[in-house]
């Protein structure tokens, strides 16, 4: 199993969304996310967010760890992510190297291009302060077929 981290920054009313079209392998290609990535060895996930963070964006977060998510993807791997929000950071906003980053009203953000299963648990994430978890469940072909 994977282990990783996903963020979404806050500011203005506005969700920091990355656009994945970059990679010619991309699991997330042309899907709509927040940012983050994989653990590295003897990494905390407090540790990730914020690494992966600054290099997929330039800024320099303080993440409030909200929930964690259990993903089975038979067509990949399975996944649990550490899921993040920060409101609180600095910087100057960089290109990505795996998409487009885009500051998009909350009340728009579902209706991008996501994975089925983020419109379960983004709602919960933007919307409420709660600590939550969440188990999706996809089928090979990345239909999602069950939320717990």
């Amino acid at each position: 199993m994977i282990l990783s981290t996903l963020c979404y920054i806050e500011k203005d009313n506005q969700v920091l969304m990355l656009h994945r079209t970059k990679k010619s392998i991309d699991p997330n290609g042309g899907k709509w996310i927040g940012v983050g990535g994989k653990l590295e060895q003897n990494e905390s996930p407090d540790e990730c967010i914020i690494r992966e963070v600054y290099e997929e964006t330039g800024l320099h977060i303080q993440p409030q760890l909200r929930g964690i998510l259990t993903f089975i993807l038979p067509k990949w791997e399975n996944e649990l992510t550490f899921l993040y929000t920060s409101n609180n950071f600095e910087g100057t906003l960089k290109e990505c190297n795996e998409g487009q980053l885009h500051w998009i009203d909350k009340d728009k953000v579902i209706d991008l291009n996501l994975w089925e299963g983020d419109k379960h648990f983004l709602p919960k994430l933007l919307e409420t302060n709660d600590f939550f978890t969440m188990k999706l469940v996809y089928d090979k072909e990345d239909q999602l077929l069950e939320v717990k």
